[in-house]
């Protein structure tokens, strides 16, 4: 059982709780809900042991093993199945104890310590851990390769495979769906539905909540809320409950006012003084009943470009990858064949690895076909976002710099109305982006990807970082957006609620998806079967063959060690391109702060000034562009090479 007990918690000069109380049973799966910064969080490191309330207490059951999610991972050398078992502390001192007892020559202790083994089920562990790594996306190919190989939200999910590996009776998983596709959601969701233990969740996908969690623990004004339930269920009861309030609320008022105007028109006359009196006293006993707020903060339109042609854009007979420095293709769709018209809205679905990314890429143009045509309509607007657009904001610049480098003639007061729909009040509109967090950062990229008024909006798991409100908001300004949509996303949500038509991209093809997400589901499923059937008749031809798994093993680590000496000169093409970059981006930051000055528009001596500041901003943005293509080929074909596979 997990008790809080008029528990109060301050961070800062915040109050994140005020005498709350919850108590969660064992078994129980627990969804944690509220504002970003309302001390969800805090909650669990609270239940770590890692802060302590200001007052209250926090009682937990005795002898609860806890497994606990961490949120950064070092780019270790060891290989990620290795990274994966060291999640069970026991079994590994286990295995040291049996080593050193064999070298020992101790037999009964090696007897006693096989024993200890097959209790904590450690023969079985490298398929365990090899099982989750799969289930979240790796293939075998990869089992074997170092940490350090991998980028960071691919180690996010080592970490995730390394938390759910560890014997818990508790687990406490803080976003775990933010760095993973649909396929490799799908999967967590099964995992976690036949999990043994307690579960307390923090996610801003509805969907996930739904299937995973019978109870909702909601952050309200400083205090806890539990609901019986999942996350449907909770808007539902909470809605009820937030009606059932405002009406009470406006009863009280009537009640009130009535008492007042009473007390007004009588307390004076003798006759009537004892009844105002008595009236007066009802009314400075009667306690405010806050009007509920349910309202989201966020409101925003994204608006389409007032120009549209027909088509917007067509690939013909085009073949899709990369190529890498001597030339060689690494194809992933090949043959595509597609035309995108005014008002279309796809959803584009996958298995991971098969291509969707560097299809929407392809779409863009910031990747260039391998063979084919690509044909754009004379007035195709494109608006694109992807998490690597998150790393490329000026982390010095504020958001109202980011929309007037857009628009420097725009009026301050419509940037500041605009960003406002996004979040951004007040101070916030002129704070530096690099102290933002993921979820600032996500939401101020989408603002200027909608201030640019598209007609074609590209979005690559644009949802990741963001809360349930600011997704909500965005799912409406997508249904209300009039120009063309492509979306990949792990939010089933949003994808129901934005879409009309599913393309799959799998086998190195795009073709139409007949069917929904649940239709998707079981195709997935059943591609998954076949795969391990096939993998099982893989195993048994090399057994026959009397092939050695040792050796096997031997082979693979080679074959990671050249794959590592292949890509060195790799990393170091990509990190000369980032270097460049970061060069040229200052020079252009200093060029555009100068533009910001409003006497160089005004004043007509200085417009030579003007001109030659406007041709050097003209020139860094290009070069800028460059560099970023270079960079971004780099990175892709390190990663193709890094996977041993086309990426997607």
């Amino acid at each position: 059982m997990i008790a809080l007990r008029q528990v109060s918690l301050q961070r800062g000069t915040q109050t994140l709780l005020e005498g709350a109380e919850l108590t969660l049973h064992a078994g129980h799966k627990a969804g944690i809900v509220g504002p970003n910064g309302a001390g969800k969080s805090s909650l669990f490191k609270l239940l770590l042991g890692e802060l302590s309330p200001d007052k209250g207490e926090v009682e937990m059951s005795g002898g609860q093993r806890i497994a606990h999610m961490d949120q950064e991972v070092e780019a270790l050398e060891r290989s990620i199945v290795d990274y994966v078992l060291d999640g069970d502390r026991e079994l590994r001192q286990t295995e040291a104890a049996l080593a050193a007892a064999r070298e020992r020559g101790d037999a009964h202790r090696e007897a006693e310590l096989h024993g200890a083994i097959e209790s904590l089920d450690g023969y079985s562990a490298p398929a365990r851990a090899a099982q989750l790594l799969v289930g979240l996306g790796f293939v075998q190919a990869d089992l074997e390769r170092p940490l350090a190989d991998f980028s960071g939200g691919w180690r996010m999910r080592v970490s995730l495979a390394r938390t759910l590996f560890k014997p818990s009776d508790l687990l406490l998983l803080d976003e775990p769906t933010n760095h993973l596709d649909l396929d490799a959601l799908l999967w967590l969701e099964q995992w976690l539905v036949r999990y043994p233990g307690t579960l307390l969740l923090i996610s801003h996908d509805r969907d996930f909540l739904d299937a995973v969690c019978d109870h909702i623990v909601h952050f309200d004004r400083r205090s806890l809320a539990l609901y019986r339930g999942n996350y449907s269920t909770f808007e539902r009861t909470r809605a009820e409950k937030l009606a059932l309030q405002q009406a009470e609320a406006a009863k009280q008022q009537a009640r009130r006012e009535e008492i007042e105007r009473f007390v007004a028109r009588f307390r004076y006359q003798a006759n009537k003084a004892r009844a105002a009196q008595s009236r007066l006293k009802t009314l400075e006993r009667m306690g405010d009943i806050a009007v509920a707020h349910a309202d989201s903060p966020f409101h925003f339109t994204i608006p389409a470009s007032d120009k549209v042609s027909h088509p917007l854009l067509v690939l013909d007979e085009a073949r899709l990858g990369y190529r890498d420095d001597a030339g060689q293709e690494a194809v992933q769709l090949d043959d595509v064949k597609l035309t995108l018209l005014p008002g279309q809205r796809i959803g584009l679905l996958g298995p991971n690895g098969a291509g969707k990314s560097t299809l929407i890429k392809s779409l863009t143009g910031d990747l260039p076909l391998l063979s084919g045509r690509r044909v754009a309509g004379e007035h195709l607007a494109i608006g694109y976002f992807a998490q690597h657009q998150l790393e490329g904001l000026d982390l010095a610049a504020t958001p109202f710099m980011h929309v007037q480098r857009l628009s420097p003639t725009t009026a301050d007061l419509d940037i500041r109305k605009f960003l406002g729909g996004f979040g951004f009040y007040g101070d916030d509109v002129f704070a530096e982006v690099g102290r933002f967090s993921g979820g600032e950062k996500a939401r101020l990229a989408l603002a200027l990807v909608a201030w640019q008024k598209p007609n074609l909006l590209l979005l690559d798991e644009p949802t990741n970082h963001l809360d349930l409100e600011m997704r909500e908001a965005l799912t409406e300004a997508l249904a209300s957006f009039e120009g063309t949509v492509i979306i990949v996303s792990h939010d089933r949500h949003l994808l129901r609620a934005t879409v009309d038509e599913f393309w799959r991209v799998a086998d190195h093809r795009v073709e139409p998806f007949e069917g929904d997400l649940e239709d998707y589901r079981a195709w997935l499923k059943a591609r998954l079967e076949g795969e391990r059937r096939e993998a099982r008749a893989d195993k048994a031809d090399r057994q026959a063959e009397g092939e050695a798994p040792k050796e096997g093993r031997k082979t693979a680590r080679r074959a990671a060690a050249e794959l590592r000496e292949k890509l060195r000169p790799m990393k170091k093409q990509r990190d000369r391109a980032e270097q460049a970059m970061e060069k040229v981006q200052k020079e252009l930051t200093t060029v555009e702060e100068a533009l910001g000055d409003a006497e160089l528009y005004t004043d007509p001596a200085r417009k030579a000034e003007l001109t030659e500041r406007l041709g050097r901003q003209g020139e860094l943005k290009s070069r800028l562009e460059d560099l970023e293509q270079a960079w971004l080929e780099a990175e892709e074909a390190l990663e193709d090479a890094a996977r041993g596979l086309p990426g997607g």
